[in-house]
């Protein structure tokens, strides 16, 4: 190391840095910037101060330190977080993280007793803590959010629970279904985003804080008070574990992955719809672009936009499952690459919610539209099939087979079966009688799916009121 990468700590500074008397010299210039994490981990600075505050009231109680030195320290903590919160406090990064910025601000407020705040911890249960909380609180926002969005989506779906479409498999026009039935599936998946979330908030909502660096203390600290004050449901049963463990974090994002990935479905879909070649729906000027070069343009780049960024979130999670594969126990300085990952995820889902959100209360449906495009692709020959096998007791697989020769009959004639003649029907299968038409037609053929969760108008709504009640 040459002398201008490496800095000799001034004999009057030594005592104040993070590592005592075990280092005489500073760390490389570059060292400096590779190991700092103030840039990014200042945003748990709420976490961090609620975390030391909660430890100094255990320390407190316990006898661990005097009554004296513990109010200084929640006074000086509570300036600090007004500091930081108007945006008066200055961040260093020689101090490498929010930890020791904000023990060293408190040894300028109240000078030795803010040394005691560490005792019976370490930065490695001390940051396992403030990420769990900050986590913690990143599933709770997205939780509202989500129920937010599945509201809007239920409103769309009463206002259009008549409103006819194709039901596609493959994109390929497979049975009429209703535009309220389909926003009512998002609905349904999005539940699933949110349960998934609420799993993982019941599993990470155990305290690390007390594993100290990783075996634990030997001070007569009581860590289910420090849990409990903290709104965990206990402790941490083992200290290893607990300064070593991420899967809180890989639990949160694996669930904004797969919720982004649904958004990403939806984005997907309005972009289909939008186009000139559906017209199923119409976004407003407030969340849509033109184009540079052709005046006629009209770009839903909102949802593409959550279609692109729904990657990233995929993206972070993969990064810190590559990150805690091949560590070993406990803490490794590779786990400080948790947070950026993690931070991003939680301002992309965010984002992406809230504009998939504005999105489905502003989008208007084309009713028109919908219903014309239904007329194509024989979108009512399961209908046949079904009257075959309910009204002149054909098995399906035979029914199946009647009704592939009536759609070739109007494939050849241009028509939809629905306006193929009885006479022609009955080339087919000579028992048909005119009652079939009752069955052919595209109201007549979502009316009739009544089964639980089917698309017939009057369950569209019941599951929608269904949802209102639970979404409150």
């Amino acid at each position: 190391m040459t002398a201008e990468t490496k800095k000799p700590i001034p004999a009057d500074a030594a005592e104040n840095t993070m590592w005592g008397g075990r280092y005489t010299t500073g760390p490389a210039e570059i060292m400096e910037k590779i190991n700092a994490s103030i840039d990014f981990d200042k945003r748990m600075y709420a976490q961090d101060i609620g975390g030391s505050k909660a430890h100094c009231r255990m320390l407190m109680a316990t006898g661990i330190i005097t009554q004296a030195d513990g109010e200084k320290i929640l006074s000086g903590l509570d300036q600090i977080l007004g500091e930081i919160e108007a945006g008066q406090f200055t961040f260093k990064r020689a101090l490498e993280d929010i930890h020791m910025n904000v023990e060293a601000r408190l040894t300028e407020i109240i000078g030795p007793a803010a040394g005691r705040l560490h005792t019976a911890r370490s930065r490695n249960d001390q940051v396992a803590l403030d990420v769990r909380l900050w986590v913690r609180d990143a599933v709770d926002r997205a939780d509202v959010q989500l129920a937010d969005l599945q509201s809007a989506l239920v409103e769309r779906a009463e206002e259009y629970a008549d409103a006819v479409m194709p039901g596609f498999t493959h994109l390929q026009t497979a049975q009429p279904v209703t535009f309220g039935h389909h926003m009512m599936a998002y609905v349904e998946m999005f539940a699933r985003d949110r349960s998934r979330l609420q799993d993982a908030r019941r599993r990470m909502n155990e305290s690390p804080l007390g594993a100290a660096a990783l075996a634990g203390t030997s001070f007569p600290i009581d860590r289910h008070m420090t849990a409990q004050d903290l709104g965990f449901d206990r402790p941490m049963a083992n200290s290893l574990d607990a300064v070593a463990d991420r899967d809180f974090a890989l639990d949160y994002m694996a669930a904004a992955a797969i919720a982004a990935m649904h958004l990403s479905r939806l984005a997907e879909e309005i972009v289909i719809w939008c186009s000139a070649q559906f017209r199923f729906v119409r976004l407003s000027d407030a969340f849509s672009t033109g184009s540079s070069i052709m005046p006629q343009k009209r770009n839903p780049d909102a949802a593409e936009l959550v279609r692109g960024k729904s990657g990233r979130v995929i993206g972070a999670l993969n990064t810190l499952l590559i990150v805690m594969k091949g560590l070993p126990m406990t803490y490794g300085k590779d786990m400080q690459e948790d947070k950026e990952p993690i931070f991003m995820v939680r301002d992309t889902l965010d984002l992406c919610i809230s504009a998939m959100t504005g999105m489905v209360r502003d989008l208007t449906a084309n009713v028109q539209s919908m219903r014309e495009a239904t007329l194509p692709g024989f979108a009512t020959a399961t209908d046949l099939a079904d009257w075959l096998v309910q009204t002149l007791d054909i098995p399906f697989r035979d029914a199946h087979h009647i009704t592939g020769r009536i759609v070739k009959l109007a494939e050849d004639q241009g028509v939809d079966i629905s306006e193929l003649s009885l006479e022609r029907m009955q080339e087919a299968e000579p028992r048909i009688t005119g009652a079939v038409f009752e069955r052919l037609g595209i109201d007549n053929s979502v009316r009739s799916r009544v089964s639980y969760g089917g698309t017939a108008p009057d369950q569209v709504r019941a599951q929608a009121k269904r949802w209102r009640e639970v979404l409150g």
